[in-house]
């Protein structure tokens, strides 16, 4: 039971910083910038891509299948940080872009280290 309600938390918090995640994954998908972008675009979708695998086991309090799906997506998730932490400077120097570079490495960087916890 201790156990279950371990994975619970670790699921309630990781979902926390997914919220971060949403958000810079909204900025990005409506800046004019993902218009002309591919590569922008692309990490929007993949965070999205993410975000969408996770969401029936959060609805369904099913912490076991949310950390197997976490799990299963991180690559997609930190190499779409990654691209955008690349390409942000060529992107726009905007000091929202540096921030939403800056907030997603943040929560991607918690959501992989609270991942790995259940490994």
């Amino acid at each position: 039971m201790s156990t279950e309600l371990s994975l619970s938390n670790l699921m309630a918090t990781i979902d926390a910083e997914i919220a971060h995640v949403w958000m810079v994954r909204t900025f990005l998908k409506h800046s004019d910038e993902a218009k002309d972008d591919d590569e922008l675009a692309s990490v929007h979708r993949d965070l999205y891509d993410f975000m969408l695998a996770l969401g029936p086991a959060l609805d369904a309090g099913d912490a076991e299948s949310y950390l197997k799906l976490a799990r299963k997506k991180l690559t997609k998730l930190r190499s779409a940080m990654e691209l955008f932490i690349q390409i942000q400077p060529e992107v726009s120097g905007h000091m929202n872009f540096k921030m939403a570079a800056r907030s997603l490495r943040i929560a991607v960087n918690n959501i992989l280290r609270l991942v790995e916890l259940t490994s």
